[in-house]
């Protein structure tokens, strides 16, 4: 399950995967800013820019599983942020727009990231002369993602294995050790790979 979330690529042999990736990330880019642009009352084009998602879906092969599971992973943002709509005049409208937009958002860039190695959207970042130090730091947060990951299974086990009741409060308390915990040791791990890449002559 760990492994699932921290790798969304998908290997297929599916028309989407053999795309370049420029063009599968222009495509993406694309349909972010018209989901974005388009009218508040657009409904007819959301469910006709859902049908196309849906379809680019089927062609990928990509179980429905994988992304549907990425995608109620992120939805709890999306839902949170179109939930301030609520408080302004025609809060429902604005609401179900918002949600809407940032579903079809969402199910873009997980397709994205489900059909395209993240080692080839960093080689489109550097030929579209992204900043390097940009690029260097997609690059490492998504390699120490697993490193980070790791480290919370270890924390978490010893915390396990020196708590003997169950009780809620101490369940808790005992959370937010491992959160502070996590927190000093990804400090000073980020210090130590730093002053390491410094010392072998590393510079932007």
């Amino acid at each position: 399950m760990r492994d699932d979330l921290l790798i969304p690529y998908r290997h297929r042999a599916s028309l989407i995967h053999r795309l370049p990736a420029a063009v599968k990330l222009l495509g993406a880019a694309v349909c972010v800013f018209v989901c974005v642009l388009l009218p508040r009352t657009a409904w007819a084009a959301y469910a006709g820019i859902g049908a196309g998602l849906l379809v680019v879906a089927v062609l990928s092969l990509v179980t429905a599983g994988h992304l549907g599971r990425r995608l109620l992973l992120a939805e709890p943002f999306a839902v949170g942020i179109a939930l301030l709509a609520l408080l302004q005049v025609n809060g429902v409208e604005v609401f179900l727009s918002m949600l809407a937009r940032s579903t079809l958002c969402l199910f873009c860039i997980i397709l994205l990231n489900a059909t395209t190695r993240f080692t080839d959207l960093l080689r489109v970042f550097r030929r579209l002369r992204l900043p390097p130090l940009l690029v260097v730091t997609l690059a490492l947060m998504q390699r120490y993602l697993f490193v980070l990951s790791e480290e919370t299974g270890r924390l978490l086990r010893a915390r396990r294995s020196r708590t003997f009741t169950a009780e809620r409060r101490r369940a808790w308390r005992a959370m937010a050790s491992v959160a502070a915990q996590l927190f000093v040791r990804t400090s000073e791990r980020a210090e130590r790979v730093y002053a390491a890449m410094c010392a072998r002559g590393w510079k932007l």
